[in-house]
């Protein structure tokens, strides 16, 4: 990786990190124009997209942590790909990616002038897998 990789990375990292933590210097990391998509939100524009996102979760998420030690990064300037999982609790249900259907997510951060402006977030946002009619295959024991 090149030494503009590595400020990308961490610049990833931290973003997950502040999520994590809810802590608002999270806005901090987001380039003015920032596009940001998250499945069943769609496209955004600009950092207060990312909070008209999490609005959506008002009083359901009680709990969200990614497993951070784990993720994958995949880095080539301007661009970071992460692979990884999350656990968390939605309206009292837990999720734990890779022991349930939800919480497998990637993001695909795209970086300028030292800040995220894309981030594509690609998961099932039925986090607790509720929406039983669309699992066409069943829960026949196969992994998550």
């Amino acid at each position: 990786m090149t030494d503009q990789d590595d400020c990308n990375v961490a610049i990833a990292k931290e973003y997950f990190r502040r999520s994590d933590a809810r802590d608002p210097r999270l806005m901090e990391l987001f380039h003015p124009d920032l596009r940001f998509y998250f499945p069943k939100f769609g496209i955004g524009h600009g950092p207060q997209s990312v909070l008209d996102m999490v609005a959506g979760f008002a009083g359901q998420i009680e709990a969200i942590e990614h497993d951070r030690d784990d993720l994958l990064y995949v880095a080539r300037d301007p661009h970071v790909i992460v692979e990884g999982t999350s656990r968390g609790r939605l309206n009292g249900v837990e999720w734990d990616g890779g022991r349930t259907a939800g919480g497998r997510f990637c993001n695909v951060f795209e970086f300028r002038d030292g800040l995220i402006a894309r981030c594509h977030v690609y998961l099932d946002p039925d986090y607790t897998g509720q929406d039983e009619a669309r699992f066409r295959w069943g829960h026949d024991g196969r992994e998550w």
